[in-house]
C-alpha cells in the first residue's frame, strides 16, 4: 500500500493504516515526518517514479490524501489501484478544497463534505465509491467547514480502508433528496473572480480561513493582493 500527499491528515492515515496491519510500503511526500516512521520518497513528480511506485507496492494500492500532485501517466498504467479522497463533494467542489470550499460559501451551497474516488486521467472524475455530507449552516465559517471536511476526510478513510484492501465492491452514495449540482472545477484561476464578490453578504465568512491560512496559500495571497481588472 503506497501513500501520496502531505499534513496531518497524511500522517494519521498512514498510523491508522499501519496500526491496522495493513502493509505500508512507501509514503510520496515532502516532509519525511509525515511518513510517520514508513519508507519515505520525497518525489515532486510522483509520475516520473511510476516504475518505483509499482515495484514497491505489495499490495497494488495507492491512497491520495491532501495530495495536491496531478496524477497522470505513466503512474496511471501500472496496473495500480488510485484512490483519492477528496475534500468536498463530487462533482460540484472539483479542483482545490482550498477554492472550492470559498466558492461554496459565496454560492449558498447548503452541503460540504468528502468523497472517496477512483482516480482517472482527469482531475477529480474518477467514479464515485463513497461520500460523507453534512449541511452548511447560515454562520458557518470558512475555516470551520474545513476542519469538518479534513474530519470527514478522515472518517472516510478509515471506514473504507478494510473494504478497499479486501477488494470487496464499495456500494456507490445514496442518490441526495435534493437535484445533483452541476459540475464545476475550482483551480487557483477561479481566485481572479474572488473581486466581484467583495460586496457578497457571505464574503467575511467565506474569506475567514483562520488556522488553514497556511494551508491555503493561493487563496491568502488573493486576499492579500486582490488582482485588478
Amino acid at each position: 500500500m503506497i501513500f501520496i500527499g502531505d499534513g496531518a491528515l497524511l500522517r494519521r492515515a498512514v498510523r491508522h493504516a499501519a496500526a491496522e496491519g495493513h502493509p505500508v510500503d512507501l509514503v510520496c511526500c515532502a516532509d519525511p515526518l509525515d511518513a510517520a516512521g514508513a519508507p519515505h520518497l520525497a518525489a515532486p513528480d510522483v509520475n516520473a517514479r511510476a516504475d518505483t511506485l509499482a515495484a514497491a507496492c505489495t499490495d497494488g494500492i495507492v491512497w491520495s490524501l491532501n495530495n495536491r500532485r496531478i496524477l497522470r501517466a505513466p503512474l496511471l498504467s501500472r496496473g495500480l489501484r488510485i484512490l483519492n479522497i477528496h475534500n468536498g463533494l463530487l462533482p460540484q467542489h472539483r479542483g482545490l478544497p482550498s477554492v472550492a470550499l470559498l466558492f461554496a460559501l459565496l454560492h449558498g451551497d447548503p452541503e460540504y463534505g468528502a468523497t472517496l474516488h477512483e482516480v482517472d486521467a482527469g482531475i477529480d472524475t474518477g467514479p464515485v465509491l463513497a461520500e460523507h455530507r453534512f449541511p452548511i449552516g447560515p454562520e458557518d465559517r470558512y475555516h470551520q467547514v474545513m476542519l469538518q471536511g479534513v474530519r470527514a476526510c478522515q472518517r472516510l478513510f478509515e471506514e473504507h480502508l478494510p473494504h478497499v484492501a479486501a477488494g470487496t465492491p464499495a456500494t456507490p452514495p445514496a442518490a441526495p433528496h435534493r437535484p445533483p449540482a452541476p459540475a464545476a472545477y475550482y483551480g487557483a484561476r477561479a481566485l481572479d473572480r474572488l473581486a466581484d464578490h467583495r460586496d457578497h453578504p457571505a464574503y467575511a465568512r467565506a474569506t475567514d480561513l483562520g488556522i488553514f491560512a497556511p494551508h491555503a496559500p493561493e487563496v491568502a495571497r488573493a486576499l492579500a493582493h486582490p488582482p485588478r481588472h
